[in-house]
């Protein structure tokens, strides 16, 4: 059984999945002997170990070798980030391709222009809808086994607002994506806006100090969210 098809058995049982996050192979292990069910390689974490700052300064192959020891080193099915994508439609084809060769579960792709910033600060500027979609449609194409797993982010919210930010997630829903992940909301009203009116399971991104106002996650999974990554969780420990 392969971790992408691990991964969607846990995603489509009841209750909310939680990802912790960590960015080697030795924080995968410690999360897999803490008894949780899944990893998430961290982006941003990622930069900092490597003594860049999270602002897309590190190359495809950095990111997926990376991806590729914390999938070595223990069993869990791994969420990772995959930034942008690397560059355009092509660049996105070669990326899916690269982390699904790894072993890896799931990655995330989002709609902010090259190079993306952290989605927790200032400054982010998103792509058009129709390249973002342009990238859903290529990452779907692109993946050899149907159960590897497409994660949309959109950091809209912050650069045009909620209602675009939804209006992203939905079209790459639509597009072929399997989940939709909508950085940074504002509120707690915002919060909970995001799983009734995207049109499918949502990821609920968990940063300490940031933009969203910090969740009980027992509260996030009545709110209805189906996965919660945790990237901080070895970089405060």
């Amino acid at each position: 059984m392969n971790a992408a098809h691990t991964l969607r058995q846990m995603l489509t049982a009841p209750g909310m999945l939680v990802a912790p996050g960590a960015y080697d192979a030795i924080g995968a292990k410690l999360i897999e002997q803490a008894g949780f069910k899944a990893a998430y390689m961290t982006g941003a974490g990622t930069s900092l170990a490597r003594g860049y700052p999270d602002l897309g300064l590190l190359t495809m192959r950095e990111m997926v070798e990376n991806a590729e020891a914390m999938v070595r080193s223990s069993g869990l099915p791994l969420v990772a980030d995959a930034d942008t994508g690397f560059g355009n439609e092509l660049n996105v084809t070669r990326c899916v391709r690269e982390y699904e060769a790894r072993g890896v579960a799931a990655i995330h792709l989002e709609d902010q222009v090259m190079p993306k910033r952290c989605g927790h600060t200032e400054g982010k500027e998103v792509v058009s809808r129709q390249e973002f979609i342009a990238k859903i449609r290529a990452a779907v194409a692109a993946r050899q086994n149907p159960e590897f797993m497409l994660i949309a982010r959109t950091d809209a919210r912050a650069v045009v607002g909620m209602e675009e930010a939804v209006w992203r997630a939905n079209a790459a829903l639509d597009a072929g994506a399997d989940m939709a992940f909508v950085e940074a909301p504002q509120t707690e009203d915002e919060v909970s806006a995001v799983p009734k009116h995207v049109h499918g399971p949502c990821l609920l991104n968990v940063v300490p100090g940031g933009r969203t106002p910090l969740s009980n996650l027992r509260d996030a999974e009545k709110l209805g969210y189906k996965l919660a990554i945790l990237p901080g969780f070895m970089l405060m420990a």
